[in-house]
């Protein structure tokens, strides 16, 4: 087979095989790179009133208790805890995806609202549909979009090879 035919129909069922999965992860990436920029992906984050933290871990747990949409009784009800000093605030998040944020200082609640962006991410990296996702998924998409664009490369450089080794 001629190199050209087989490098287009490389460049053709390959395309063909990763369009989905390349869509959804430019869409996702395009979310979680403006993630910031909308707070229905993630909620914009807080200021407290000190940078000292003086609240407990038990409080914390106490405090996230509190929040009934949260749904959090124990600490396995916490996804993990954002401590942010230089903005004064602990940002608590449940394995239900509710964001609370609270003031080191006093231990008020200064927002709730739910957090979009992990799941977006979990889409993105592929975790969500099965948890090895991001090796047996998007590696190998990963991998053939690094093909398509060497070969795409290829169909655009030959034709202006030829074009100049004629003159």
């Amino acid at each position: 087979m001629h190199f050209k035919k087989a490098n287009r129909l490389t460049h053709k069922w390959l395309s063909i095989v990763i369009a989905i999965p390349l869509l959804v992860v430019f869409v996702t990436g395009i979310l979680l790179l403006t993630k910031k920029e909308f707070a229905f992906i993630q909620p914009p984050t807080a200021k407290g009133q000190s940078s000292i933290p003086s609240v407990r871990f038990d409080q914390v747990l106490s405090i996230a208790n509190t929040v009934e949409s949260a749904q959090i009784s124990s600490w396995g009800d916490i996804d993990r805890l954002d401590v942010r000093p230089s903005k004064g605030i602990i940002k608590i998040r449940s394995v239900n995806l509710i964001e609370i944020q609270i003031d080191i200082a006093t231990g008020e609640i200064l927002h709730v609202a739910k957090r979009r962006s992990d799941f977006i991410e979990s889409i993105h990296d592929g975790t969500f549909f099965e948890k090895n996702a991001n090796l047996w998924l998007m590696l190998p998409v990963a991998i053939i979009a690094l093909v398509m664009s060497i070969t795409g490369i290829i169909m655009f450089v030959i034709p202006y090879l030829k074009k100049k080794r004629r003159t």
